[in-house]
């Protein structure tokens, strides 16, 4: 594997969240386009994905949000995020909110490595209960279960796919300690 194929996973700062806007929207267009229940229908476009990581990129700036990008090489093709939850009795508690990998770079370690990335934050940030939700039927599903996260269970129609069907969303967490 050269430089150029190494696949890496980087904390952005707010500044480099903020210059990596259109890559991140990039991401979310193609996962939307793809048919992945992340928040946004087909209907939306580039300045609403845009709007998104803007608000983001503010929430890295606050500290509230630590965000990482996946890249091989140069090139951008995936992020995760980490949620910090600033209330007074939820202090050791974060959520994994929007890992998303571009369809031309999945089954790479992409996710994996985001994932990772993202646990070891959490312990840095002394959070030792993390919890996520994600599409029913997606991949992203199998790969928690790999990497040790319980499932809770699934609530049906929690959301809706980018088309309008109903999507079900199963719940995971894990336990750093």
């Amino acid at each position: 594997m050269t430089k150029d194929d190494e696949i890496t996973v980087e904390q952005l700062d707010a500044e480099a969240a903020h210059a990596a806007i259109p890559a991140l929207a990039e991401i979310l267009a193609d996962a939307v386009e793809s048919g992945a229940s992340v928040g946004f229908m087909h209907g939306n476009g580039p300045s609403d994905y845009i709007a998104f990581w803007t608000g983001v990129a503010a929430d890295v700036a606050a500290g509230r949000t630590v965000l990482f990008a996946a890249r091989q090489g140069a090139e951008m093709l995936g992020t995760a995020q980490l949620q910090l939850i600033g209330k007074p009795n939820q202090p050791h508690r974060a959520e994994i909110a929007k890992v998303l990998v571009h369809s031309r770079a999945r089954r790479r370690g992409l996710g994996a490595g985001l994932m990772q990335a993202a646990e070891a934050a959490a312990r840095e940030a002394k959070r030792d209960l993390l919890v996520l939700d994600t599409d029913e039927n997606g991949a992203a599903r199998r790969l928690y279960g790999k990497l040790g996260w319980t499932e809770v269970g699934t609530i049906p129609r929690y959301a809706l796919m980018p088309d309008g069907s109903d999507c079900g969303s199963t719940f995971f967490y894990k336990e750093l300690r």
